[in-house]
């Protein structure tokens, strides 16, 4: 369907792309991935037509409706978020007009046998499909649900454009791309500006969208649910594997294996032919093999191993000073904003909570729900509205802002940015610092002004290992990096003795990573123990609408608000409590992933009931459902008297 030939892309005496050639079919799922700077969003917009390849082609069909997603986008402010959204149903009307102009057509045509009669024809079934699809429900209510799937609560919904952030913006156009139905979805990175329960609603959506899908995401699990293959993109050249994400990494790396494997064993038989050559070259009685070995090496064909990009993040962080037992405790707190204008605007209320030394611990929660703001307390660069919020004794706080702008001086050069805040022995190792962190060579004498957002947070990232904290606070530091990169940085935290509070979407960042979270959502902070594993399966379970009835009055289980003075626990469990708690937590979320699994099958039989094949088993599928049936009733039973302890 979209064939990729020969594609070149130069610029400024640099080849991106190299001649590159591949095809991507009908309702295929594909993924690009590489580093950053590799020229996935280059092949996205060449793809879109929105930047022109300096030589090969893109071919195409010119009916193909194509729906694009950049980084970063410019948009209209006039509109409400409504509005915005509801604009992707215009299409009714040009696809309204144009079936009335073919069938009126067709009346006034006898030539039934003709193959212009028959592409008439299909065009007719297909504008009926597509019209049928969007008269299948009722626009408005198509629009309010995919934006409210994306995060906005429906009283947004009528206010203007202008007063939502960039990241909020990207999820209006991202609702009006998905409400336009094209037979092409170009994304990338759409979950940049997604919190957690959005990437898992985007995802579903993505896995049954029937069209093809081009995407781009440093996000690993989300790239396994919802593509089938796999194109990687190294140093100008491409890959193509017909896997998932992680399918392809297990094969990279078989292949590379391989590759060098044979190579190895080819350099060996060439330097032994050689070393035959060379001895015998001169003998008379030797001449007919010696000409045939010359013969020989002619003939081969040389194994070549591919050349791979190994430059990535060399991170670890000093050793961590040791701070008082409590790192941070809020008591009562309720955290917002003041200004002239609009005066007191409160974000949360009520928040009791303890971090305590050791601890990794996630903020998670809808942007806009106050874990930026919770982050600026922890900090002291924001003063609580009212409560009380203290810094533990002998802590010390490395903070890392999710918008570097603010902290980042643009007029600083890269080493500058390090040399300012550098102090005693350390300030001679400056260069092998930023070159661990890819600032290499002219790199340290750039502008911060000129620095690609991925290159200001690898910067940033450098400024925190600068000094020996024993708090990292870090709000989204993963936001523009690599696949890579990411890994780099979470197992340097993994070995980090200090203590972390970290905000992320991100959730295989966060798997085996955080030991502890707590979701900010519509004015409170709720506690979770465990991972972040447990914490998805218990939102996902008290988004029943009976359990979501029942946590309304529930104080303490899974998904309970911060004990405090709200609850009749006190701020600080003792050791017993806290392992009770994390025994009952670990149960809870094993029931929950039983019942996640039993809920798919059943599903899964559904579906291949609905449509069976000649070779279906119809019984031992109704077997197989109702076995599934009877075991989801137990494990809702189980988990309710769980929750209910």
């Amino acid at each position: 369907m979209i064939s990729i030939n020969d594609l070149t892309v130069s610029f400024g005496g640099f080849t991106l792309l190299n001649n590159i050639n591949f095809h991507i079919s009908e309702n295929e799922h594909l993924a690009l991935v590489g580093k950053n700077g590799a020229g996935k969003s280059t092949i996205l917009k060449l793809i879109a037509g929105v930047e022109m390849p300096s030589s090969g082609s893109i071919a195409r069909p010119s009916s193909l409706s194509v729906g694009y997603l950049p980084q970063i986008m410019q948009y209209s402010k006039e509109r409400t978020v409504l509005e915005e959204a509801m604009s992707a149903f215009a299409e009714m009307d040009s696809l309204t007009e144009r079936l009335a102009m073919a069938e009126k057509e067709m009346e006034c045509r006898t030539d039934y046998e003709s193959d212009g009669y028959r592409k008439l024809l299909i065009e007719v079934n297909d504008l009926n499909d597509r019209l049928a699809i969007y008269r299948s429900e009722n626009p408005e209510m198509m629009a309010e649900r995919t934006l409210t799937g994306l995060g906005f609560r429906r009283e947004d919904l009528g206010k203007s454009r202008r007063v939502f952030s960039q990241g909020w913006n990207m999820r209006v156009e991202l609702a009006r791309i998905l409400l336009s139905r094209p037979d092409v979805l170009l994304l990338d990175e759409p979950t940049n500006h997604l919190d957690i329960e959005s990437i898992q609603w985007l995802e579903d959506y993505l896995v049954s969208f029937k069209g093809t899908l081009v995407l781009i995401s440093h996000d690993r699990r989300f790239l396994d649910r919802v593509t089938s293959r796999t194109v990687e993109i190294v140093l100008g050249r491409i890959y193509d594997y017909k896997v998932p994400y992680s399918k392809y990494l297990q094969l990279r790396k078989e292949r590379m294996e391989q590759q060098k494997a044979a190579y190895q064993n080819q350099q060996r038989m060439i330097e032994k032919t050689e070393e035959f050559i060379e001895r015998f070259r001169y003998k008379p009685t030797k001449s007919n093999q010696v000409q045939s070995r010359i013969k020989q090496l002619d003939r081969i064909e040389r194994i070549e191993v591919d050349e791979e990009d190994r430059s990535e993040l060399s991170l670890r962080f000093p050793p961590a000073p040791r701070s008082g037992r409590v790192v941070f405790e809020a008591d009562g707190l309720t955290g917002g904003y003041t200004s002239r204008e609009s005066g007191e605007k409160l974000v949360f209320s009520g928040v009791d909570m303890v971090v305590q030394r050791g601890e990794k611990v996630a903020f998670v929660g809808r942007n806009g729900e106050g874990k930026s703001t919770m982050m600026k307390i922890i900090t002291g660069s924001l003063p609580p509205i009212k409560g009380n919020a203290t810094v533990g004794y002998n802590v010390s706080i490395g903070y890392y802002a999710q918008n570097q702008e603010d902290i980042l001086d643009k007029d600083d050069t890269v080493y500058d940015t390090l040399d300012k805040v550098a102090v005693g022995d350390v300030r001679t190792r400056l260069r092998d610092i930023l070159g661990a962190f890819l600032f290499r060579g002219e790199d340290i004498d750039k502008k911060v002004a000129v620095l690609s957002g991925g290159e200001r947070s690898r910067l940033a990232m450098a400024k925190l290992i600068l000094h020996p904290y024993n708090l990292l606070a870090l709000d989204e530091p993963t936001n523009h990096m690599d696949i890579r990169s990411k890994d780099v940085l979470k197992q340097a935290l993994q070995k980090y003795d200090g203590t972390v509070v970290i905000v992320s979407h991100d959730r295989d960042f966060l798997d085996g990573l955080v030991d502890k979270v707590y979701e900010f959502r519509d004015g409170r902070v709720r506690e979770y123990l465990g991972g972040i594993d447990g914490f998805i399966s218990a939102r996902r379970i008290s988004s029943f609408a009976e359990i979501e009835a029942r946590d309304t009055v529930r104080t303490d289980g899974p998904g309970s608000p911060c004990p405090g003075k709200s609850g009749d626990r006190k701020s600080v469990m003792s050791y017993e409590q806290q392992k009770e708690a994390r025994r009952r937590q670990k149960q809870v979320a094993s029931c929950e992933s039983r019942i996640a699994f039993l809920e798919e099958r059943m599903k899964q039989i559904e579906g291949i009931m609905s449509s069976p094949s000649g070779d279906t088993d119809i019984d031992a599928l109704t077997r197989e459902y109702l076995e599934c049936k009877r075991e989801l009733d137990m494990k809702m039973d189980e988990w309710i008297k769980l929750s209910e302890n």
